[in-house]
């Protein structure tokens, strides 16, 4: 888990969090500290936070109290993160967020996929990332229901690209609809590699858009093995709708350490973790 050291891309917008100024007044150095940490970092700990600001998680517990009830930040258990929101960030910002942290992500997936696979693909820049990670596997088929992947995979020498039909969604180029459910549920494949924009202390995954959640449904159902990339901005994030839960995944591929109160919901699901560093 990233620590209030570290410099990462922030996760939300700056329209959508208060002016400087205003995060300023009534705050002192550590707090106004602790509140940019959970703005980089999306989730931190009370334990890592505790040891990076040199207190007791009594006086992190405080702080982050304080913050919450500016509505600064969100409390959870064993943790604190951003304030979550109906809608995800623009796919242009996404784009550029934790490229590196994706990238890390998306090689580690990558070497866990045997030549002559076959695969689903959702909608998601970390998924891209991945695809652009394949791009020397052979004999892949691949089907998707994100058109960057397509155009990206198109390009592959030794891969087939199958894309669902759907309706296209002008801002991501994502499809979905019936018409992509009906044509999922046609397949079962080796592995479906999906994305995720939020999870819960509980292991709940959650995402924004209800027919994107409905598609990665379908693809989990239809695949024997079940790879989730999430970086780990997501841990703890906000999301309006309930996808699944981490027990239906077999590996998580993220960039951090996970969370300790998460820890034990993974060991319970008995799902793996790769954290690529």
């Amino acid at each position: 888990m990233p620590n209030a050291e570290t410099h990462a891309t922030a996760v939300a917008s700056a329209s959508e969090l208060p002016g400087d100024a205003d995060i300023a007044a009534g705050l002192n150095v550590r707090q106004q500290a602790l509140f940019e940490a959970v703005r980089r970092d999306g989730f931190l700990t009370v334990e890592n936070l505790a040891v990076n600001f040199d207190v007791t998680p009594q006086t992190i517990r405080r702080d982050i109290h304080l913050l919450a009830e500016r509505k600064l930040v969100r409390r959870y258990h064993g943790g604190v993160g951003l304030p979550g929101g109906a809608e995800n960030e623009a796919y242009d910002a996404r784009q550029s967020l934790l490229t590196d942290e994706k990238q890390r992500i998306a090689a580690a997936l990558a070497a866990q996929i045997p030549d002559h696979a076959s695969l689903f693909i959702n909608i998601g820049t970390t998924t891209e990332a991945v695809a652009r990670a394949l791009s020397r596997h052979r004999g892949l088929r691949v089907i998707t229901n994100n058109l960057h992947v397509a155009a990206m995979m198109s390009g592959y020498p030794d891969a087939e690209v199958i894309i669902a039909g759907g309706v296209v969604r002008a801002r991501d180029q994502g499809v979905t609809g019936e018409a992509t459910l009906d044509f999922i549920r046609q397949f079962r494949v080796d592995f479906g590699i999906i994305g995720i924009s939020a999870i819960d202390p509980d292991g709940t995954l959650r995402d924004f858009d209800y027919r994107e959640v409905r598609v990665a449904e379908a693809i989990i159902a239809h695949s024997r093995t079940v790879y989730l990339a999430a970086d780990h901005s997501k841990f703890g994030r906000s999301a309006l709708v309930r996808l699944g839960h981490l027990s239906q995944v077999d590996a998580l591929f993220t960039d951090c350490p996970i969370p300790p109160e998460m820890a034990s919901v993974l060991q319970d699901a008995g799902t793996r973790v790769f954290v690529a560093t």
